[in-house]
Order: structure tokens, then sequence, then C-alpha cells
């Protein structure tokens, strides 16, 4: 009405009494609410006449993930350039089954509790890891004495002030060599209602992971496990990727009833951000690189991501 329109363009700074004027702004809130909830009301009514059109023409919120840059290395589902070159890739006789992953785990110099704490949740999560004092021997002498031993795959955990800050993953005999920023690492004494893991392998969820790197990346991660996982076990481990950062999770399936299940936490939780991916095993004065962030060059928007 016209003393509805009145009243919500009044301009209350005029009004030199304080009480008055109070009166008035509590007035035209009551009646803003008032509309609003008119309005929503209406809204509810078309959405009901419309049905199942209101629901196709509703907008989707933007996003980062859902506006970034357009990539030439994106890759569509089952795209079969893509499967072919994974066929015949380093990891392929993982997924097949043909090779059982036999992972090794160590850590930097003079490592403290929170390194051996974290390493040995590390170890409960991939099946058949053992643990490699490190000492001061240098990584390349390890790497050539544990190929030789006929291991697939060596991690090794960097930390500097008492604060893990890094991984580095060497697939073995040939590379590649991956290394990750390490971040919000979180034990599992520090999640709340946190399980114990049984000894049995996990099921892996590799989300996410869109381009041919992000690809190449999630199948490294993946072939640490193997491809038979024990499903009765009810473990699983997500590697997930969200705007190049790959958050770490393990959980337990727990079954409530025939319909209802929940996840339980088994820990740990961890961050990664990959900072380089290298051909061959770990040499980084004349390694080749296949991919390295140069923060200048590529952090040119917020809305370009390359996993």
């Amino acid at each position: 009405t016209m003393d509805d329109e009145r009243l919500l363009t009044f301009e209350t700074s005029n009004i030199g009494n304080k009480i008055k004027r109070r009166e008035i702004r509590q007035k035209q809130q009551k009646l803003k609410n008032k509309l609003k909830l008119q309005q929503r009301k209406r809204r509810k009514i078309e959405v009901e006449a419309l049905g199942e059109e209101s629901k196709k023409k509703k907008k989707k919120p933007k996003t980062q993930d859902n506006t970034r840059e357009a990539d030439e290395t994106y890759v569509e589902a089952n795209d079969e350039e893509v499967k072919a070159s994974e066929a015949i890739d380093e990891f392929s006789k993982f997924y097949t089954g043909e090779v059982v992953p036999k992972v090794i785990v160590t850590s930097s110099y003079k490592p403290t509790k929170i390194m051996y704490d974290f390493i040995l949740e590390l170890m409960r999560v991939i099946p058949g890891s053992v643990y490699y004092k490190r000492k001061n021997f240098e990584l390349k002498k390890i790497i050539k004495e544990i190929i030789s031993k006929g291991f697939t795959d060596l991690i090794v955990i960097n930390e500097d002030s008492k604060s893990l800050n890094g991984l580095t993953h060497i697939h073995l005999p040939d590379g590649p060599t991956a290394y990750y920023k390490l971040s919000s690492v979180k034990l599992s004494k520090d999640i709340p209602n946190c399980g114990k893991p049984i000894n049995v392998k996990p099921e892996v969820i590799l989300n996410n992971f869109r381009t041919r790197l992000g690809q190449r990346v999630a199948r490294m991660l993946g072939a640490l496990f193997g491809n038979r996982p024990d499903f009765k076990g009810r473990r699983v481990a997500t590697f997930h990727n969200q705007r190049d950062f790959i958050f770490f999770r393990h959980h337990r399936y727990i079954f409530d009833g025939p319909e209802k299940a929940r996840l339980q936490p088994l820990g740990p939780n961890f961050t990664l951000k990959l900072r380089w991916l290298m051909k061959g095993t770990f040499d980084t004065k004349s390694g080749d690189y296949e991919w390295k962030h140069v923060r200048r060059e590529m952090d040119t928007s917020r809305k370009r991501f390359f996993l």
C-alpha cells in the first residue's frame, strides 16, 4: 500500500526525537520482515505449481570448482586414449594384480617422537609396509639398497622444528618421484571417536582427480595399496582432491541396521599439496621434472587448478 511504501522510504535520520526515531525504525524492520515472508510464500506456491520445471530453471551456485579455468589436459569420463595410456604405464601391473606393492617408509635425519608416531599410523594404513631407520644414510644409497631387495615404493617423511612438513614418494625401480607439502597432520589420539584399524587391506577411493597430471598422481598413490582390498574388513582409505589439495581420510564402515550405516574415523588425517613430479628416482640436481609448481608463473588465478 501507499502507507507501507512511505514508511519504507521514510528517512528516520530527520527525526530529532530519539524515542520516536527508534519506534519508526522498528516499524520499518517489522514491515520488511513481513514482506520477505510474503515473498517466500509466493515463491513456494510458484515452485509447487511448476513442479520439475522449476528445478531445471534453478541456477547452480557458482564455486571455484565449477568455474575453473579451461584446461586442455582435462580428462573426460571413459576417455579411450587415457585408458590405453594407463594400461601400459608404470602402475598398470599393480592394478591388474601382477605385482604386489612392497612399501618402505623412512624419515628425515634426527626424527622426533611426532615423526615416529605418524610413521607408525601411516604403516597401519598401507598394507605390508615396513620401517627403515634412516640414521645418516643418503637417500640415493637407501634407494639402491632397497631396489636390490625388491621394494616397489619408498616414502620419506620430512620435518622441521618438530613439525611434519613434507612427503616424498619414490616409485621403484625407475620412478617417477613426487614431492608433496605435508600439512594439517592429525594423529588418531587427536581425532574424536577414533577407532583402531584391524590388519586388513583397505578399499581405496581416489576422488576428483580431473587432469592427466591429477590421474597420474592418483594412480601413483593408489598403487601403494594393490588391487585386492578386503571388503569384509570394511576399511576405506580416501584421497580426495579439492582445489589441488589432496585430503587423506581413513575410515571404517559400521552398519547399525539393514539400511543404516555410518563412518568411524581411524586416523591419521593429513593434507598433501603437490610441489613437483620427477621422472626417474630422486635426483633434485640433474633430474628431469614432469611437472613443477612455479608460484609466480602458475598462481595467476584463484580458478586455475592442475590436478
